[in-house]
């Protein structure tokens, strides 16, 4: 992948995404699963600030995004919240923390772009403290094998136009990954998935699917 390339089609999509503040097809999703953060919370790829709003319990937020125009627009955004920021400019495929940092890892909508999701998932059980939360809202393939077949064909074309696939299988890469799923919840037709897990420091829990 041609990581400067990519990051370009996002820059051109910030526009797009202010404008989804007043018109999100999402907000009811971000609002019941992001209203659970608690704490030290990290947020990757933080786009335009969306999930600002449902962030209730918070004591600092780390936003991350690969995109300068993107996160600017979400630094502006914060103005807004009384929770204090700190904003990263940098690709969170490459970026680095500490184990244990964060009470909270936010995800929306991110892991249709990434080059290697699994790793991504990987770094947020390490990167997560024991008894944290890892709260995923993300897009991918449907369970319906003619909604399949659609976003397949459209794969390629999305990835080159907007840096988004649509065909990826978000149930089985976390499954591959080494986070503990708590809950996964499938709407749209399948096409968008809640996903709730703890770092794999905690196995006290079973994973549960909502269809």
């Amino acid at each position: 992948m041609d990581t400067e390339k990519h990051i370009e089609k996002f820059d051109k999509q910030v526009g797009v995404y202010e404008r989804m503040r007043d018109n999100d097809r999402f907000y009811k999703y971000r609002k019941s699963l992001f209203s659970e953060a608690y704490g030290e919370v990290l947020e990757v790829a933080v786009g335009t600030g969306l999930n600002f709003p449902h962030y209730q319990d918070i004591s600092h937020l780390t936003a991350v995004d690969f995109s300068a125009r993107m996160l600017a627009s979400a630094e502006k955004e914060a103005e807004k919240y009384p929770f204090p920021a700190e904003f990263i400019n940098a690709d969170i495929e490459v970026l680095d923390f500490p184990d244990d940092s964060f009470d909270t890892i936010v995800s929306s909508l991110s892991f249709c772009s990434y080059e290697n999701p699994v790793e991504v998932m990987n770094h947020f059980n390490r990167w997560c403290r024991p008894g944290g939360k890892i709260l995923l809202l993300e897009h991918g393939l449907s369970r319906f094998k003619a909604l399949q077949l659609l976003q397949k064909a459209a794969d390629p074309i999305t990835m080159k136009l907007i840096g988004c696939h649509q065909k990826r299988d978000i149930s089985a890469l976390a499954g591959d990954s080494e986070l503990h799923l708590i809950n996964l919840e499938r709407l749209m037709f399948g096409a968008v998935y809640l996903i709730h897990a703890k770092p794999q420091k905690n196995d006290d829990d079973n994973l549960t699917e909502n269809f």
